[in-house]
C-alpha cells in the first residue's frame, strides 16, 4: 500500500508534462508535435481583385469606383462614399474602365432583340476627348470622339435590356406611402391614408425604344370623428359620428407601337363615402402618346372608349349602366436634390347620360431625406357630377391634402 501512494504523484507528474507538451506543439502549428507531426500550412491569401474604375477630373482631382453608363453626353459613375454622380464630358480628363463596356455612336441605332452590327466592346481608356476600345481579341477599334458617343454601357446591361426576358415579378419601380392623423380631445378624430404606385417598363432603360408599360396605383383615405353624448338645458344629444372613406384603385397596360405611341387597356374602381357613390367601375382601351419627354420631364395624354358602372350608397340614387371615355394627361418632373412632381389629370364624360360626368386630379410631390425614405406631400380632388339626393345635402366635390412617408421601390433588375 505505501508503494503505490508514493507512485501516484510521479504518475501524475509525467501525465501532466504530456498534456502540457501536447498542448503546445498544437497551439503551435508552424512548430513540430511532440508525436513528429510536421508543420499545419496557412490559409493562402485571397488574390487581389482588380483594380476600380478611375475617373480624372480636369481640376486633377481623382475618383474610384464603376463607371456606369454615358447617355447623350452625361457619365454616371458610382463612387461607395459619394454614391452616383452625373457628370459631362468637359469636366473630364480622363477615364479608365476595367469593366468591358459597348460604345454605340450617334448612327447606331439599338433596338430590342437587335443589336447595331461591328458594336464596338470593351474595356475603356478615355483621353483627349477621344474613347480607346481595347476588345478582348486585341483587334484595333479606331478611337471615338466622346461627342460621338451616344451611349456607353457594360456589357451585362446591354445583353440583359436587348435580349432579357424579366419575369412579372421584376423590374416594378415606384412607392409605398402612409400617414395618420389621430386626436383625442372633446371630440375623437382619426384619418388613416396610404398609397401604392407602381410602373413596371421594358425595357427598363430610357436610351431604348420601350417595349410595354404597365402601371398599377391605389390610393385609399379612412376617417371618423365621434362626438360624445351631452346634455344641455334640459335637452339631451346622442353621441354621433361622421366618417370619411375614399379608395381608387386603377392598373393600366400599355403596348407601344412607336418609340412614343402605344395601345393600352385600363380598368379603375373608385369609392367616396362623402358623395354617397359606394362604386365607379371602369374598364376600357384605348390609345397613348409621349408628347414630351426629357431627361427630367415627361407629359402623356390618353383616350380611352370604357364601359362604367356607377352605383350609390343612398337608394335614391340608381345604378347606371354608361359608355363613356377617359380624356387624361400625367406628368412627371424631375426636380434638382432628388424632389419628384407627379401630377393626373382626368375627366370622365358619359355619353349615353351627359349629366353622368366626373373628374379627378391628383399631384404629389417627393422630397428625399434618408437613403430610400421619403416625405410626400399631395392633394386629391374628386368631382361627381351626379351624386345622389341626400340628408345633408351631398357636394359633388371633395379634396385631400395628404402628408405622409414614402419608401421608394427601385428595380435590380
Amino acid at each position: 500500500m505505501h508503494r503505490n501512494l508514493t507512485t501516484r504523484p510521479v504518475l501524475f507528474a509525467l501525465l501532466l508534462a504530456l498534456l502540457s507538451f501536447t498542448a503546445i506543439g498544437l497551439c503551435h502549428a508552424d512548430s513540430p508535435t511532440l508525436f513528429g507531426g510536421g508543420k499545419t500550412k496557412s490559409a493562402p491569401k485571397a488574390a487581389p481583385g482588380p483594380p476600380p474604375d478611375v475617373i480624372i477630373f480636369i481640376n486633377g482631382d481623382q475618383l474610384s469606383g464603376t463607371f456606369l453608363r454615358e447617355v447623350g453626353g452625361k457619365v454616371t459613375f458610382h463612387n461607395d462614399i459619394v454614391g452616383d454622380i452625373i457628370v459631362p464630358w468637359d469636366k473630364i480628363k480622363e477615364l479608365r474602365t476595367r469593366t468591358k463596356m459597348a460604345v454605340m455612336d450617334k448612327n447606331a441605332t439599338p433596338r430590342r432583340g437587335k443589336l447595331p452590327a461591328n458594336l464596338p466592346e470593351g474595356t475603356l481608356t478615355i483621353a483627349d476627348s477621344l474613347i480607346t476600345v481595347h476588345a478582348d481579341n486585341n483587334a484595333t477599334i479606331q478611337p471615338i470622339p466622346v461627342n460621338d458617343a451616344q451611349f456607353i454601357i457594360d456589357e451585362d446591361t446591354l445583353n440583359r435590356e436587348v435580349f432579357g426576358h424579366p419575369s412579372l415579378s421584376t423590374g416594378w419601380n415606384g412607392g409605398l406611402t402612409a400617414g395618420a392623423t389621430i386626436v383625442e380631445a372633446t371630440q375623437k378624430q382619426y384619418t388613416f391614408t396610404g398609397a401604392v404606385a407602381l410602373a413596371r417598363v421594358i425595357p427598363s432603360i430610357d436610351w431604348l425604344d420601350p417595349k410595354n408599360r404597365t402601371t398599377v396605383d391605389f390610393n385609399a383615405s379612412y376617417g371618423k370623428i365621434t362626438q360624445p353624448a351631452f346634455t344641455t338645458g334640459g335637452v339631451f344629444t346622442p353621441a354621433s359620428s361622421t366618417k370619411s372613406a375614399i379608395y381608387h384603385a386603377e392598373a393600366e397596360r400599355d403596348q407601344y407601337f412607336s418609340p412614343r405611341a402605344y395601345g393600352l387597356v385600363q380598368t379603375a374602381f373608385d369609392h367616396n363615402f362623402s358623395q354617397g357613390l359606394d362604386l365607379q367601375q371602369i374598364y376600357g382601351g384605348g390609345i397613348g402618346d409621349t408628347i414630351l419627354k426629357h431627361p427630367n420631364e415627361e407629359l402623356d395624354i390618353k383616350a380611352t372608349i370604357q364601359y362604367e358602372k356607377q352605383s350609390f350608397i343612398n337608394s335614391s340614387g340608381a345604378s347606371q349602366n354608361l359608355i363613356g371615355s377617359t380624356f387624361a394627361g400625367v406628368y412627371l418632373l424631375k426636380l434638382p436634390n432628388g424632389l419628384l412632381f407627379n401630377q393626373q389629370v382626368e375627366f370622365i364624360p358619359a355619353y349615353n347620360n351627359s349629366s353622368a360626368y366626373s373628374a379627378n386630379e391628383s399631384d404629389t410631390l417627393a422630397i428625399p431625406f434618408y437613403k430610400s425614405l421619403s416625405f410626400s406631400v399631395g392633394t386629391l380632388d374628386s368631382y361627381l357630377n351626379n351624386p345622389p339626393v341626400s340628408l345633408p345635402p351631398t357636394m359633388k366635390n371633395s379634396f385631400q391634402f395628404t402628408f405622409g412617408a414614402t419608401y421608394v421601390i427601385k428595380s435590380k433588375y
